[in-house]
């Protein structure tokens, strides 16, 4: 499975990004789907996850309630927009795919995708 995200870039604090994740070589409309993102220096942490049907989401406390996972199942595409953007927020955004979301066991990273907040 290869997953590519997109949409990162450059906003001022109080901007919006939307990320994409194009996944290829599986459907992955059968799995919970999850964005991570890795600060230089510091360990790779959650972000937000979203269920199969996406009927179920799930966020880290630092990003409820300004952003938002979705997915289009038809597109094998999972999506974050971020909204109200904070400087503590620039990190490289990753997509995974998870093999068993309840044991948080994942399938595959992207490559990353750069968000650089300016305050």
């Amino acid at each position: 499975v290869q997953l590519v995200e997109s949409g990162g870039g450059l906003v001022q604090a109080g901007g919006s990004l939307r990320l994409s994740c194009v996944a290829s070589g599986r459907t992955l409309s059968s799995y919970a789907m999850g964005w991570f993102r890795q600060d230089p220096g510091k360990e790779r942490e959650f972000v937000a996850a979203i269920s199969w049907s996406g009927g179920n989401t799930y966020y880290a406390d630092s990003v409820k309630g300004r952003f938002t996972i979705s997915r289009d199942n038809a597109k094998n595409t999972v999506y974050l927009q971020m909204n109200s953007l904070k400087p503590e927020d620039t990190a490289v955004y990753y997509c995974a795919w998870y093999t068993d979301y309840a044991r948080r066991e994942v399938g595959s990273w992207g490559q990353g995708t750069q968000v650089i907040v300016s305050s």
